[in-house]
Order: C-alpha cells, then sequence, then structure tokens
C-alpha cells in the first residue's frame, strides 16, 4: 500500500492513553500481545471488507455477462460452511484473509488442462469466462477495482454527511490569528488579533458567516468592522475571486486560545535537532502568539526557512528561546512535530457538501498514491515508503484504538483506494495485467497462445512472491522490537 498524510487542516483523534501510577508516571503494560491480537484482528476486518467488496464487484458483472461463477468465497482454505444456488458456491471458508471469486475459464492452464485430457474446449463452453468476448471481460476486470473506489467514495460520503468530526472552537468570536503578508486582508489594514464585529453587513458574524459573504461577493469589495485594543476601526477589503475555508483573503482564524501543544518530535527534524521533546508547548514564535498548526506553517511560508525563535512551556516552566530552522518538506517549510489534536465535535455535512467533499476526497488521494507510484518506479523516491500487510495491520490496530471516527474511515477510504489502484497496474496476475492482454489480443486480432500465457503468469507470480517478500521486510525491519532503543 502506498501511505498518504491526511488532507491539509485534518487530524488523526487522540488514541487512547497508556494506564498510569498514582504518581503520574507511566506504567509500562505488556503491550506486544495486545498490540498484536488487536492489530490481527483489525487488519482481518478491514482487509476481509476491501476484498470481499472488490471480488463481489467482479462476481457481480460476471454474473450480467452470463459467465459461470461456480464459487464466491469469504475466506480462503478449506469449507467450513455456505450455501449453494444454483451453479454457484457462496461459502466461507477458514482463513478470514479476504476472499476470492473462481469463474470456468479464468485461468490458462484450465483451458491447457481441457485440452490434454481431450475434454471440449471451454472456449466452446457458453458458461466460460474465456468464451466471452473481449469487452466483457475488461468490464469484469474493471469492476473489482471499480468497487473499491465506489466503497472509497460511498464510506467518505457517510462520514462527512452523518459524522464529520470537527475541532471544538473554544474561542467563539471571529479573531483573526494571523494575516499573511502581501494577502487581501494585510492590504486592507487587518492585523493579528483583530475581532471582526461586522463584515458586509453581518453584525457579530461567524467564521462559517464570513466565509459565506465571501463566496457571494468574491471579486467586490466590502465593509468590515474589527475591534483592536478595544477601539473600533473601519476597515475596505477587496475579496479575491476565490477563497478557501483555511485562508480567507489571508485571514487566519483563531480557533484555539492554548499554546501549540507538541505530541511527538520525528527524530533528526528541525524540531528534534533545536531540542523540542514530546509533551512541549510552543508559546510564541518570533513573539507571535499562534494557536493552531495552520497559522505557524503559513508564519514558516512566508520565512522561506528563516531561522524561528520560540519560547516553550515544559513541565510548568517556561524554556527559551529555541532556535529553529523550518526544513522545506514536499511543498512546504516545516518543523516535524506531531502537534497535539484539538478536541472534537460533531459536524454533519448537507448531503451534496458531503458528496462533493468525498468526491475530492478520492480524486485527491488516487492522484497522490498515482505520484507517489510513479515516483518509486522512476527512483526519486525509496520503495521502503510501500508499506505491506504487516504495516496495514499495525495501522489497523492503532486506528482501532484511536478515539473517534475520522482515523477509522480515513484508513478504509486510504486501503481501498490503494486496492483498487494497484490491481489497475499493468501487471500479469493483477485486474491490470488481464486487461493489458485482453488489449493486445485485440489488437492482435487472434489470442495469445495458451503456453504464451502460461509462461507470462508463472514469471509474474515469481515476481510477485519475490515483490512481497521485499514489502513484507520492510514493513518487519520496521517494527518497535527492531528500533534503535536511545540510552
Amino acid at each position: 500500500m502506498v501511505r498518504r498524510g491526511n488532507e491539509h487542516g485534518r487530524y488523526w483523534p487522540e488514541r487512547v492513553p497508556e494506564r498510569t501510577n498514582a504518581d503520574g508516571v507511566l506504567r509500562v503494560r505488556p503491550k506486544f500481545m495486545h498490540d498484536f491480537l488487536v492489530s490481527t484482528a483489525a487488519f482481518i476486518v478491514l482487509i476481509g471488507i476491501m476484498v470481499v467488496v472488490h471480488e463481489f464487484g467482479h462476481f457481480a458483472v460476471a454474473k450480467l455477462c452470463g459467465v459461470r461463477v461456480e464459487a464466491f468465497s469469504v475466506g480462503f482454505g478449506p469449507r467450513l460452511f455456505g450455501i449453494k444456488r444454483g451453479e454457484t458456491d457462496y461459502k466461507v471458508c477458514l482463513l478470514p484473509l479476504g476472499g476470492y471469486v473462481k469463474m470456468t475459464g479464468e485461468n490458462p492452464a484450465e483451458e491447457a488442462q481441457t485440452e490434454e485430457s481431450g475434454k471440449p474446449s471451454l472456449l466452446e463452453d457458453p458458461g466460460s469466462f474465456i468464451a466471452h468476448p473481449r469487452w466483457q471481460r475488461v468490464l469484469i476486470a474493471l469492476a473489482g477495482p471499480i468497487a473499491n473506489f465506489v466503497l472509497a467514495f460511498v464510506a467518505m460520503a457517510f462520514y462527512f454527511g452523518w459524522i464529520n468530526e470537527v475541532p471544538a472552537h473554544d474561542v467563539k468570536t471571529s479573531t483573526v490569528e494571523w494575516v499573511v503578508p502581501g494577502s487581501a486582508a494585510a492590504q486592507a489594514g487587518m492585523a493579528p488579533g483583530d475581532t471582526i464585529t461586522q463584515f458586509d453587513g453581518v453584525k457579530d458574524p461567524s467564521w462559517d458567516q464570513i466565509f459565506g459573504r465571501m463566496s457571494v461577493d468574491g471579486n467586490q469589495t466590502v465593509e468590515v468592522m474589527v475591534e483592536r485594543s478595544g477601539q473600533g476601526v473601519a476597515l475596505h477589503l477587496h475579496l479575491p475571486a476565490e477563497v478557501t475555508g483555511d485562508d480567507l483573503a489571508g485571514m487566519l482564524p483563531q480557533y484555539m486560545r492554548g499554546p501549540i501543544g507538541i505530541q511527538s518530535v520525528s527524530p533528526g527534524m528541525p524540531a528534534d535537532q533545536a531540542g523540542l521533546k514530546g509533551g512541549d508547548a510552543i508559546v510564541s514564535v518570533d513573539a507571535h502568539r499562534f494557536h493552531t498548526v495552520t497559522s505557524l506553517l503559513a508564519y514558516m511560508q512566508e520565512g522561506q526557512g528563516k531561522p524561528i525563535s520560540l519560547m516553550v512551556e515544559r513541565n510548568g516552566a517556561m524554556v527559551g528561546p529555541i532556535v529553529a530552522k523550518p526544513e522545506k518538506i514536499d511543498s512546504g517549510w516545516k518543523l516535524g512535530f506531531l502537534a497535539v489534536p484539538p478536541k472534537i465535535q460533531n459536524a454533519p455535512m448537507p448531503l451534496g457538501a458531503a458528496i462533493a467533499k468525498s468526491g475530492q476526497f478520492c480524486a485527491d488521494g488516487s492522484m497522490l498514491i498515482v505520484q507517489m507510484l510513479e515516483r518509486i518506479l522512476m527512483h526519486k523516491v525509496p520503495a521502503n515508503q510501500l508499506t505491506g500487510p504487516v504495516g496495514i495491520a499495525r495501522m489497523a490496530g492503532d486506528v482501532a484504538e484511536t478515539k473517534g471516527w475520522y482515523s477509522k474511515f480515513y484508513l478504509a477510504g486510504e486501503i481501498s483506494l490503494n486496492l483498487g489502484i494497484v490491481n489497475l497496474m499493468p501487471f500479469p496476475i493483477l485486474d491490470g495485467g488481464m486487461i493489458l492482454l485482453l488489449l493486445i489480443e485485440s489488437g492482435l486480432r487472434h489470442d495469445i497462445s495458451i503456453n504464451v500465457k502460461e509462461r507470462i503468469y508463472q514469471a509474474a507470480f515469481v515476481v510477485l512472491v519475490m515483490f512481497f517478500a521485499f514489502i513484507i521486510f520492510n514493513d518487519v525491519t520496521k517494527l518497535p522490537i527492531f528500533a534503535r532503543v536511545k540510552p
């Protein structure tokens, strides 16, 4: 699986904390077996759902096309129980690791064995997969990945429309935390700390109301009243044609009161090099008081890597100034720490907005996965960025013990998109490989020899086994038991 980061402005909710002694000192509990059992159970459930949905896509289109489906199995190995309806055995098997669909004639070896036994060719069997037109076989191959895309879309649409966890804001006024230099708000005279008391005729507006007015009044100048140091100030703000929820014409909203809490620091990153630690709280940056990572990131983008001076609260005492030099990571300047997640509340979206948000999630996720795969193949990104079954199981276990629903839906959507995209890769054994061979046959206007297909699939199987061995080895080396423990 190609793993991607959270969308901008979102977060992983807080994980259930470890138990502590009465004196507040962390008590180490026997975690290995607990984590192993939780991760295994979460992995089986998560992957089981993803694979069964994938196989159901193949099954449904195969049935519509008149292909004989001999078995629809949940799990692998010996059959535990099930029911046979018509020509299909719907069964549950011993090993609950996904599932499969068995169609007559889908394996090239079947036709070869049929020819050797002297039985009638599967090409003459109307229920055989290979007896159907190539366009139908392409649709059957496409149906599995498409089912995964649909699952991701429906799951995220449900989340945004019925749950949608958002930070519980403890600042009720529309106070500006930071103003981006050179932006429309800066040109209008807006300053950090201003509280908007009137916006385009709306008195004491919420940020949602301000965003709504901006969406309506794009590319126009509106009157804004702000309270600054107890005095009212009138401003004229020329709105850009388009605004986003994170950057309102250069105004970054203040939602929280407290400092930016640091949950953990990435080893070797600027925050680590500067001496920041998990549990610290950033009180000020170059004498500016920021309360959200969004504002801090915006400030560092303007500095373009310029060192910043931090005042930090650590164990109840002020520490600093601490000088840190941001590093350019991906497309922005960052310090390399994970912030303490905010408190959350549910704010379900209207159906139309939820559908649009889910569509954006799937589009952004799919594009990022494709770009990451391209970078890995071009050797621009190391292959150890890939995550296999062990890594997915660890993530599933972490998410299972995480408070809230966002991380659960996010990981499920992410894995479903990964499964769909990876299966579309033009590699034999995968759905994309089958589609490629069918397209080649269409261009040649005749079927490729059964013997040639067998050799292709055998070679592909060997390569796939070696690839998965590498991925699993890569996953295992990342396990905590192999991590280097600092003295």
